[in-house]
Formats: structure tokens, sequence, C-alpha cells
């Protein structure tokens, strides 16, 4: 029997990732950059055993249906492959973040599944090695392997994984304010809407023509520690991926109407003086971008507009952690999958 548990946590894109050029490998179209933050986070142990029968996936303590299984199964498959390794397992995976909402559990979650399985079969993989590892289970998972602000390059199996963007620590003056407008599973899934958008719309090419100068402006503001290129940047980036949806066939789009009235309560703060800026993913909930400095004031002004249980505060997180399994953890026998 083999046992490993991992902790990651989310990242959020400042430079989306949205389209792939393969969706087999999951190799995006387009470079990214992300922040990854400490508010939301999965935490995920797993057991190979010659006792079981099949894979079994609990997700928050539930066990998950047919469809979810098989998207785990293939993950672990390449797991299996690259150990060598003949046994079933039971992935145990609690999110400490609304799954499929927008607010990058699938990130955590498989970032966190592959630091399990590389703990559980003693796989020795590099940062590296386990950036391309996440990747293959989710796109931006290959981000949450590191900490702070994080790359993500265009490339083939071997070549396309994250990287850490040297920052000076400027991440730690920085917060993430979410408006969560909606944690419901969203009707259209981030993988069916990439798809829907590179096949159909014909706003994509100025998405991949102009992404390469937004990743280069981003890179500059880092760098110069400017907050409000960082912003401006990060929030335009947003505006032309939800544009990119809009001319699909059939179009769609994440935002609802408390989406909206948040990106105006945002613009609003900024003519008032309070440095502010706004970034969606694919969901309906707004990330608000400030200084540290600012955040009470902006988080005072949005609890006009907002239930505090809809509004968290969000700072720079760190990296993949491995953890120590605990007996609370898992059964070596589970329904369905012992013998």
């Amino acid at each position: 029997m083999h046992k490993g548990k991992a902790r990651a946590y989310t990242n959020i894109a400042l430079i989306k990732y949205w389209g792939k050029e393969n969706e087999t490998l999951i190799l995006p179209m387009n470079n990214s950059l992300s922040l990854t933050l400490d508010a939301f986070y999965t935490e995920t142990s797993v057991t190979f055993s010659k006792e079981y029968t099949q894979d079994c996936f609990l997700l928050d303590g539930k066990q998950q249906n047919e469809a979810a299984t098989k998207k785990i199964t293939a993950f672990l498959d390449l797991v299996r492959a690259k150990a060598d390794c003949p046994f079933y397992a039971q992935v145990d995976s609690r999110n400490y973040v609304p799954t499929a909402a927008g607010l990058a559990s699938s990130a955590s979650g498989l970032a966190a599944l592959a630091g399990a399985c590389n703990a559980a079969l003693d796989l020795q993989l590099t940062q590296e090695e386990l950036s391309r590892l996440a990747r293959r289970g989710s796109g931006s998972a290959c981000r949450s392997v590191f900490g702070g602000f994080v790359e993500w390059h265009t490339g083939d199996d071997t070549t396309s994984y994250a990287t850490p963007v040297a920052s000076d620590g400027w991440e730690e003056e920085l917060s993430m304010l979410f408006i969560l407008i909606n944690d419901k599973e969203k009707d259209v899934s981030s993988r069916d809407g990439m798809r829907r958008t590179v096949e159909t719309s014909s706003y994509y090419s100025g998405w991949l023509e102009s992404t390469p100068q937004d990743l280069k402006k981003l890179k500059q503001a880092i760098r110069e520690k400017d907050f409000q290129l960082l912003g401006e940047t990060t929030e335009a980036n947003a505006l032309k991926m939800h544009a990119t949806t809009l001319a699909a066939t059939p179009p769609f789009t994440y935002w609802s109407p408390d989406s909206l009235r948040a990106m105006d309560c945002v613009r609003s703060l900024r003519q008032q003086g309070l440095a502010c800026y706004f970034t969606m993913d694919a969901g309906p909930n707004v990330k608000v971008l400030c200084q540290r400095k600012d955040e009470k004031a902006i988080l005072a002004q949005l609890k006009k507009d907002f239930q505090d249980d809809q509004l968290i505060v969000a700072h720079a997180g760190q990296g993949l952690i491995t953890l120590p399994m605990t007996a609370d953890d898992q059964s070596t026998t589970t329904r369905g999958v012992a013998k």
C-alpha cells in the first residue's frame, strides 16, 4: 500500500489561459501569468493498493460518479505508467473552494493530486516535472505548483510547464478581494467554453495576437513594481478574454447582472481615487486587485454593495506542499473498491 497527501492553492490568471492547442496533452494556445493566492486551497490524499478492484474518487467526502472518476483515472494512469505501479487507487480530495464556480478549484485540485501521487509512489519529481504532470490533469494546475507570480509556457509535452516570475517579493504588497456572485456550478465548463471559442469565435484571432503584448506589459509592471500598469493590463486582458465568448457560436457569457454591478463598483472606486482593478475567469465571480495599503478602504466600500459573506480577502500564496498522512485521511477499504 502506498499513501501520500498534498495541499495546493488556487491561482488566478492575470494574463488568461484561454484555448488549447492540443486537448489531449493540454497544451495552451498562449502563455499565461498568474498569482497564487492563500484564501482557497485543496488537500488531497491518495492510496494505491493491491486490495482495490477499481479507482475511487471522493470529493468532500462524497463518492463521485463514473464521469468524474473517469477523469481522475486518466490522470492516475499517467502516474501508474510513470511509476510502473499496477494498483488501483482511492483519491480523497477536499476543496476549501467552491467547485466549478470560476474560482480555480481544478487548478488546486489537480496540483494537489499530482503532489499526493508524487509522495505516495516516491517519484521524486522536480517542481518542473510536477508542473508538467499537473498540466495533464488541468492546464492551470501547472501554475499552482509554485507560489507568487507564475508563468505557464506554450510548447510541446516536455516544454510546456510553469515557472516562477521573479518579483523581489512585490506580490506581498498586493491583495485580491473576491466578490462571490455565485458559487454554484456554471452552465458552460471552462473546457467546453474554450473549445467553442477556439473553434467558432471571430474574435479569437485578435485574442491570440494581443496576448503577447499584454504579457510583456505585465512582466514590465512586475519588474518595475508599477501597480497601475499591472492593474490596467490585468483588467484589459480579462475583458478581451470574455469578449471572445460573446462572438462564439452559439454565443455565451460567464457574466451575471451582479458581475456587471461589481465591475461598475470597481470603476467607481477608481474614480474616487482608490486604485483597484478587476479580473474574471470562467465564472461570474469578480476578483479585485489592489494594494495592501488600500485593502481596508476598498473592502469598506465594497461592503456597501455586497454582503460580508460575499467578500473574501486573499494575499499571495505558496506553492505545492507535501503533508503527512493522518489516521483520519483514508481507510484502507472503501465501498466498491476493496476486495
